[in-house]
C-alpha cells in the first residue's frame, strides 16, 4: 500500500506550521475567555481530532479520493441544503446544523475542502478544453450552486473565499490570459457597481442592508457619520493591537488598561482573535503569526509545484489560496484595511468545524507531497 510513497518527502514542516498556529490560537482563546476552559477545551478536542484525521488522510492516495469527486460534490450540496431545512439561526444567519454524536457543525467549512477536491478533479479532466466557453460555463454552473446556497444563509464572506479559491484553481489549470483579464475587469466593475448602487439606496444583488451599510461606512466614513457605530469593532481592535506595542501586555494580564479586559472587543475568540494576540503578545507575537502563515502557504505551493499531476498541483494551490486569502482578509479587517466581513483566522480562531476541515485539507496535501515527481536537472 505504501510502496508508492517516498516518506523522505513527508512534510513535517507543514504539520509544524499548522500546529504552531493552532497552539497560539488555543492560548489566545484561553486568554480571551479569562482563564475559562469552555471554548478552549473544545478547541483542543478539535485540534487532536483534526490531527488524527490529517495523519490518516496523509496515508490515503489522494487519487483514490478524487475518484469519488462526484459523490463529494453531491455531499456538499446535500449538507448545504440541510442548513436550509434544519439549520440553526444565530446572529441573524442560518449556518449551523446539529447531528447526533457529532453535535453542532458548520457545513460551509467542509464545503471549502470538498470543492477544492472536486474542482481539482474536474479541471484536470477538462484541462485540454479549459478555454472553451462550454467548459467554463459548466464550471461556473457547478460553482454557482453551492455559492448561491452559502450566500443565501447569508454568508457573503465565505462565498467570496470559495469564489477566490475556484478562480485560483482555474488560473493554475492553464486558462488563457484573455479570460483572466476579462474576469478581473468584470470583478472591478462589480465592486464599483456595488458602491454606486449602495450610495443611491439600491440594494445590490446577494447583499443585505447591513452588509451595504458596512461598505458605505468603510468607503465614506465622513459622509455617512450616522453609520459610525458599525466601525466601533474595528476601532477598538486597532486600539487593542496598538496598545500591545512591541512585546504585548502578556496573556491573562489583569491590567485595567486592557481593551480586551474592558470588554471593548466583540467576537474576541473568533473574528477578532488577532486583536487579542496583538494586545497580549505585541508586535512580535503578531509578526510570528504572519510568518507562520507565510511559511504554511509557501510549503503548500512548494508541494503543489512538485506534484505528480495537475490534480495534486491544484489541491496544493487550493489550500494555499484558502489559508492565505482568509488569513489576509481577517487581519486586514481587524487592522481596518477592509470593511468588517466576519471571517475567522485559520487554525487560530475558535471553531471546531473550521479547524477540523483545515486539518483534513492539510492531510490531503501531505499525501500529495508523498507522491511528488522527481526533480529534473
Amino acid at each position: 500500500m505504501f510502496a508508492e510513497y517516498n516518506f523522505k518527502n513527508y512534510s513535517f514542516r507543514l504539520v509544524f506550521y499548522a500546529v504552531a498556529l493552532n497552539l497560539i490560537g488555543v492560548a489566545a482563546i484561553y486568554s480571551a475567555e479569562g482563564g475559562s476552559m469552555s471554548y478552549t477545551s473544545r478547541q483542543l478536542i478539535g485540534m487532536f481530532a483534526g490531527l488524527l484525521m490529517a495523519i490518516v488522510l496523509s496515508l490515503i492516495n489522494y487519487r483514490h479520493l478524487l475518484r469519488f469527486s462526484g459523490i463529494i460534490y453531491a455531499g456538499c450540496i446535500v449538507i448545504l441544503l440541510a442548513v436550509i431545512v434544519a439549520g440553526q439561526l444565530g446572529g441573524g444567519s442560518r449556518r449551523w446544523i446539529t447531528l447526533p454524536v457529532i453535535g453542532r457543525f458548520q457545513p460551509s467549512e467542509f464545503v471549502k475542502i470538498g470543492l477544492i477536491l472536486f474542482f481539482s478533479w474536474f479541471l484536470q479532466k477538462n484541462q485540454e478544453k479549459i478555454d472553451q466557453p462550454l467548459t467554463l460555463l459548466i464550471a461556473a454552473a457547478l460553482a454557482g450552486i453551492p455559492l448561491y446556497l452559502i450566500v443565501d444563509q447569508p454568508d457573503l464572506s465565505t462565498t467570496i473565499v470559495i469564489a477566490f479559491i475556484i478562480v485560483c484553481l482555474v488560473f493554475i489549470a492553464g486558462i488563457s490570459y484573455r479570460w483572466v483579464f476579462g474576469v478581473a475587469f468584470a470583478a472591478l466593475a462589480a465592486v464599483v457597481g456595488i458602491v454606486f448602487m449602495a450610495e443611491r439606496g439600491i440594494l445590490p444583488p446577494f447583499m443585505h442592508s447591513y452588509q451595504v451599510n458596512r461598505v458605505l461606512a468603510f468607503v465614506y466614513p465622513s459622509k455617512y457619520a450616522e453609520l459610525a457605530e458599525l466601525s466601533i469593532q474595528q476601532d477598538n481592535s486597532k486600539m487593542a493591537i496598538g496598545s500591545g506595542q512591541l512585546y504585548g501586555k502578556g496573556l491573562l494580564n489583569d491590567t485595567v488598561f486592557s481593551v480586551k479586559n474592558g470588554n471593548f472587543l466583540s467576537e474576541e475568540h473568533t473574528d477578532f482573535i488577532f486583536s487579542v494576540i496583538g494586545e497580549e503578545l505585541g508586535f512580535v507575537g503578531g509578526c510570528l503569526v504572519l510568518v507562520l502563515f507565510v511559511l504554511f502557504v509557501y510549503e503548500c505551493l512548494r508541494i503543489a509545484n512538485r506534484a505528480g499531476d495537475l490534480s495534486g498541483k491544484l489541491i496544493g494551490t487550493g489550500m494555499a489560496a484558502l489559508v492565505g486569502f482568509q488569513a489576509f482578509t481577517n487581519i486586514a479587517v481587524v487592522t481596518g484595511m477592509f470593511p468588517n466581513t466576519g471571517l475567522t483566522l485559520p487554525f487560530i480562531s475558535y471553531g471546531v468545524s473550521s479547524l477540523v476541515s483545515l486539518y483534513i485539507g492539510t492531510g490531503i496535501i501531505l499525501n500529495v507531497g508523498l507522491q511528488q515527481r522527481k526533480l529534473e536537472f
